[in-house]
């Protein structure tokens, strides 16, 4: 990605209420299929982005939350949310790279990752997280997933080029048995959940970032990608989605 390319991104992104595909009642959904937790968990939230879900969790819990993501403007968009939570006294914005985290073995009762593991990429991040769990320490993220057996042209070529390891509910499965879990809950994220707090603020911007780059062509493409893969997701949303992963650690 150019600099221009990544400026019109991060035009598109900075603002929003998610970073992707969610809503604080998925959150509250998963975070209640936990189980087994202490009064006060200590919670890793990975690729925290503005923070959505860092303060439903917050609201939820009372022990401390490190909230990491590597582009520093979410984390003060985190820190203003806290301050008008209340919860700056335990949840702690980190500035960190998701493949290099500053923590030490078993300092955690649960880690979450909602839209954000693709980046490490579901095995290696599963792999490597999985000594920050303490004993039977739980960990949940979401995933975009194949939803049916068989893929249609469009978005099995869109999705084979944009994440080449995306697979089906199974194969994560079998990822995470593979890498030290048991899974424990999955449910697909419903539609509302990509568009709600996520599609639809992306696609109000949309004129006016046009207008602003109308004579970029490489910022118009990071505009164009953007739209094309609105209206993908709204042909072939049956076909595939964004997917809760609630698995325990073993062993």
């Amino acid at each position: 990605m150019t600099g221009k390319q990544r400026q019109a991104f991060f035009d598109v992104h900075s603002g929003l209420p998610r970073e992707g595909p969610g809503s604080d009642r998925s959150t509250r959904r998963a975070f209640s299929r936990v189980g087994g937790l202490p009064p006060a968990p200590r919670i890793l939230d990975v690729g925290c982005g503005p923070g959505a879900q860092t303060v439903c969790l917050a609201g939820l819990t009372r022990g401390p939350i490190f909230a990491v993501d590597t582009h520093v403007p979410f984390l003060r968009d985190l820190e203003r949310k806290c301050e008008r939570g209340g919860w700056r006294d335990r949840v702690f914005p980190v500035a960190a790279d998701m493949n290099r985290l500053p923590f030490s073995p078993g300092s955690f009762d649960l880690v979450w990752a909602e839209g954000s593991i693709y980046i490490a990429g579901a095995g290696n991040a599963l792999a490597a997280w999985r000594p920050l769990l303490k004993t039977d320490g739980v960990i949940a993220y979401t995933e975009v997933s194949w939803l049916k057996k068989e893929i249609p042209e469009e978005p099995h070529r869109f999705w084979k080029e944009a994440y080449p390891a995306i697979g089906s509910i199974r194969e994560n499965e079998e990822i995470a048995r593979f890498s030290g879990y048991e899974p424990l809950e999955i449910f697909v994220l419903p539609e509302s959940d990509w568009w709600d707090e996520y599609y639809d603020p992306i696609r109000k911007k949309l004129p006016a970032l046009r207008d602003k780059y109308r004579s970029d062509d490489e910022a118009l493409a990071v505009l164009d990608t953007e739209e094309a893969e609105m209206d993908l997701y709204r042909k072939y949303s049956a076909f595939y989605g964004y997917v809760f992963y609630l698995a325990k650690r073993w062993g």
